[in-house]
């Protein structure tokens, strides 16, 4: 835990480096939030779902009032629950437990009469950390892709708490385009994530 919280400080720090040479306001966060984790493969989406947390850092660059650039960087819990797995010893149920470092970039468009509510939409690359599976508690990671990557869109609403504070709640939807499964030989399989999210801006 500690290597993942000192990724997401340096991501910030590189992050501020690059806004900090932009003109325009900047606003950085942070956020918490729950997880809805599943799989798709051959166009169907399977049922069990993994619950699971998100937990990062957020900057957010103003181009305009109505315009601005996001990117978050999270510690992003991922996976699906009766999944399959096939060994040597034969087939069996089990939950699959993926967690990534996911870093989304999107454009955030912001509306209403306050511009207090927002959509954004863009591109998200996710970095496996580690993967597991529960019913024998084995280390999966060497299955699986060490990347995932998809398309990230969500709507927001901030709520003014001071001058220069804002807590916001956010709904998000990522739909994985990449294989999650290293050397696949069968249907592709994708993830998909639904989260509602919680934090401040400052």
């Amino acid at each position: 835990m500690t290597k993942i919280f000192t990724t997401l400080l340096v991501v910030l720090g590189i992050s501020t480096t690059a806004f900090s040479q932009t003109k325009g306001t900047t606003q950085f966060g942070a956020t918490i939030g729950y997880n809805a984790s599943t799989v798709t493969a051959s166009g169907l989406t399977n049922s069990d779902y993994r619950s699971g947390f998100n937990i990062g850092i957020v900057a957010d660059h103003y181009f305009s009032e109505s315009w601005s650039i996001k990117v978050k960087a999270l510690y992003d819990q991922k996976g699906w629950n009766s999944g399959y797995l096939e060994t040597g010893n034969g087939s069996y149920t089990t939950n699959y437990q993926l967690d990534y470092l996911t870093i989304p970039v999107m454009a955030n468009w912001h509306f209403g009469r306050t511009k207090n509510w927002y959509l954004n939409f863009g591109p998200y690359l996710s970095f496996l950390l580690n993967a597991k599976e529960t019913a024998n508690s084995m280390d999966v990671k060497s299955i699986f892709s060490s990347t995932d990557a998809g398309l990230d869109v969500g709507i927001g609403i901030k709520f003014p708490v001071s001058n220069s504070t804002k807590f916001f709640i956010e709904l998000n939807g990522l739909a994985g385009v990449s294989d999650l499964v290293k050397d696949n030989q069968g249907s592709t399989l994708r993830s998909s994530v639904s989260a509602i999210n919680i934090g401040l801006n400052f």
